[in-house]
């Protein structure tokens, strides 16, 4: 490319105007880079605008999962829960895009095809579904890692005379469960958070369970006046502990491990654990239930035990206690009076561990065995093609025509989660290989090192930024570490998202850093430091006027 401007829509184009999405618009437009958002859905938020099931909220505490670059937005938001809910987050993120007035930028019901790299002029043309095609020099994914719904190719399903629905296509007005017997398939945390909902209302629940989950309650609770008050005050604090935490949380370390105390000791720590709530229960009860089998499974055994122990037929009990994998090698949902719900006549669990749902019939649901379950609602559950779905769903062609499905065809290739070799100017907003943990902390900080990707790119004059094989492969090696170090590497037993285990025919690669935000965010610095080290720069290219699109 030579140094004479080419003419584009807009600078850049942000797919996705959900948390990762708005954060990036502040930022560009504080680079004074033009943009163009389009969202698929009829309103702002992403997942929280998608996911509106009953019982839908946050695992994250509200201090924590909100932005924190901006001091004056914390101390203007008032969250109304320890944990909040679908619609108070939903709305916190509706606020953010007024407050900085983002929505003149973003295009709702707008849906990406796909995207072009052209590399006579490194440009990007993105096409909707609608036909209509916008151009930009940079090309901004931030679908983020839960937005391709993923639900079994269930034999049948077009001949069910009821409803159905995935969790995270749930219709805005509801749907009425009163006196109706309801299916639901999956106990991942979308599940837990479900079942004990429809279980108020429903005539009868059957719960198809193919992995138990390992779940901790939550000990949700409103926000006085005086706690909304005191975490403003202490909002300096909270956001340097969200930054340096492993989980991106306002949590401290355990300071001790199991083999510190005794057994009975163990007991009483594990219990404080319990009662408090939320992830203390993992973070600060012991430093080494991710690092030892012995020690993970002493916290394992203990939630049997309360399994065992709220559940009062022995055999439903059991069935839902986890055995054989590690706790939190999958993702540990937090539990709002879940195992409680098992409890109540209207609620059955099925084991289709080794007896598969086989089809949908007219009236319900059939297992491999032939047994039969009569439903007038089926609910999936099923969770989401995660960290990759939201972005291999799209058509994106980088040189040489190459696809992005061809691309990682063995699996998600990325430097630091954020750009792949041969899609220049392609860049991820907690696209696979960031870190998994809470999201707000990771999407800042990865949006803090693109503005400074950005304005290199601008001031050095340079047309494309693209990552290097050899620095992508050095990233994969290091996640492979990184899961390898702790107990969690056996999670691929359990068909886990966190390695893709649970898509049919998707390559199993690490999908998430598991090194923590802190660490993280000293490997993207470390690149800026270097020189940009793993990232190649092209081109040249001349500062324009945005063309309005």
């Amino acid at each position: 490319m030579t140094s004479e401007t080419i003419a584009t829509d807009q600078d850049a184009i942000i797919v996705g105007a959900g948390l990762g999405g708005l954060r990036t618009m502040i930022e560009l437009r504080k680079l004074g880079i033009s943009f163009r958002c389009f969202e698929a859905g009829d309103g702002i938020g992403g997942t929280w605008f998608w996911n509106r099931y009953p019982g839908a909220r946050t695992d994250s505490e509200s201090w924590t999962y909100c932005y924190q670059f901006d001091r004056e937005l914390f101390e203007e938001w008032d969250w109304h829960d320890r944990f909040p809910g679908q619609v108070e987050v939903e709305n916190y993120l509706n606020f953010v895009a007024d407050r900085f007035d983002l929505r003149k930028d973003i295009q709702l019901g707008a849906t990406v095809k796909g995207a072009t790299f052209d590399e006579d002029s490194s440009t990007w043309t993105v096409t909707l579904e609608d036909g209509t095609t916008s151009t930009s020099r940079y090309f901004i994914v931030a679908g983020g890692p839960l937005a391709a719904r993923y639900t079994p190719d269930l034999k049948g399903i077009d001949d069910f005379g009821g409803t159905w629905v995935h969790t995270s296509r749930w219709p805005e007005g509801g749907i009425d469960v009163r006196g109706k017997r309801v299916g639901i398939v999956g106990t991942g945390a979308t599940g837990v958070q479900l079942i004990p909902e429809l279980a108020k209302e429903a005539a009868n629940v059957t719960v198809f369970q193919r992995t138990p989950n390992y779940v901790i309650p939550a000990r949700n609770h409103p926000l006085s006046d005086t706690d909304r008050r005191s975490l403003k005050a202490d909002a300096d604090r909270i956001s340097n502990v969200v930054r340096e935490h492993w989980f991106g949380m306002d949590l401290g370390m355990a300071g001790r491990l199991t083999t510190d105390v005794t057994p009975e000791e163990q007991q009483k720590i594990l219990e404080w654990g319990w009662e408090i709530g939320g992830f203390h229960f993992i973070f600060e009860t012991f430093d080494d239930i991710f690092l030892t089998h012995e020690a993970n499974e002493v916290v394992a055994e203990f939630v049997r035990n309360k399994i065992r122990q709220i559940v009062k037929d022995p055999e439903t009990a059991e069935k839902l206690a986890p055995k054989g994998y590690p706790i939190a090698s999958k993702r540990v949902p937090l539990g709002h009076y879940y195992y409680e719900a098992y409890n109540r006549p209207n609620v059955d669990l099925v084991d289709v561990s080794e007896n598969a749902l086989a089809e949908a019939t007219s009236s319900g649901i059939t297992l491999a065995d032939g047994t039969h379950y009569d439903v007038d609602i089926l609910v999936f559950a099923t969770g989401f093609d995660a960290s990759t779905g939201s972005i291999t769903r799209m058509d994106i062609r980088g040189r040489d025509g190459l696809t992005i499905q061809e691309s990682w065809a063995e699996g998600a290739q990325t430097h630091l989660g954020v750009a792949t070799k041969g899609f220049p100017n392609l860049f991820m907003v907690f696209g696979p290989q960031t870190p998994f943990a809470n999201f707000p902390p990771v999407a800042e900080n990865i949006v803090e090192f693109l503005s400074q990707a950005l304005t290199h790119l601008e001031e050095s004059g340079a047309a494309t930024m693209e990552a290097t094989q050899e620095a992508m492969d050095e990233w994969a090696e290091h996640l492979d570490v990184l899961l390898n170090a702790l107990v969690l590497s056996e999670g691929e037993r359990v068909r886990s998202w966190f390695v893709g285990a649970n898509i049919p025919g998707k390559p199993h690669k690490v999908l998430f850093h598991f090194g923590g935000v802190a660490a993280y965010c000293a490997s993207t610095q470390a690149v800026i430091d270097e020189g940009w080290k793993g990232f190649v720069f092209e081109g040249s290219s001349a500062k324009k006027d945005a063309v309005p699109a």
